[in-house]
């Protein structure tokens, strides 16, 4: 396994820091897209838990969402209080979170962040995160996401 990046070294420490028991990978090739790791890690699309960012009201929310679902983000804008949630820029995101989108990590933000967890992702007993790379990515389950995170569990989708 090649060495971590600084940036999944930074969230493997955190989850240390943590107590999660699940260690950090680091690929050799890009694991960006729920698609990509969920078919380098042989497991369903569903497995993986997308650390989306959100711009909602000029402010930063994260989004736990199941690799099978797309964000209802009128459903999840009334959720969180605010009147409009739309998906980040790079910028925006890298600002909030010190990770790159493709690479956002649950954990390991300059400031913890409003957080849903889709609860879909409670139908897998190992749930795969992206930690901090794209290229990086570390096992998890959907009740250590809640605690880790200090996440609502609720519905994302539909």
């Amino acid at each position: 396994m090649p060495p971590l990046h600084p940036n999944a070294q930074a969230v493997a420490d955190r989850l240390a820091a943590l107590e999660v028991a699940g260690q950090v990978h680091m690929f050799s090739e890009r694991v960006a897209t729920a698609a990509q790791a969920a078919q380098r890690l042989g497991i369903p699309i569903g497995a993986i838990a997308n650390s989306l960012v959100f711009d909602g009201d000029g402010r930063p929310f994260l989004i736990l969402a199941s690799g099978a679902h797309r964000v209802n983000t009128d459903k999840c804008a009334a959720l969180l209080g605010v009147q409009e949630l739309r998906r980040a820029t790079p910028e925006f995101v890298r600002a909030a979170t010190g990770q790159p989108i493709g690479g956002v990590a649950p954990v390991g933000h300059p400031q913890p962040l409003p957080t849903l967890v889709d609860v879909a992702l409670r139908e897998h007993e190992t749930v795969w995160a992206a930690a901090g790379h794209p290229n990086a990515s570390f096992p998890t389950t959907f009740d250590e996401l809640l605690r880790i995170t200090h996440g609502t569990a609720t519905e994302v989708a539909g």
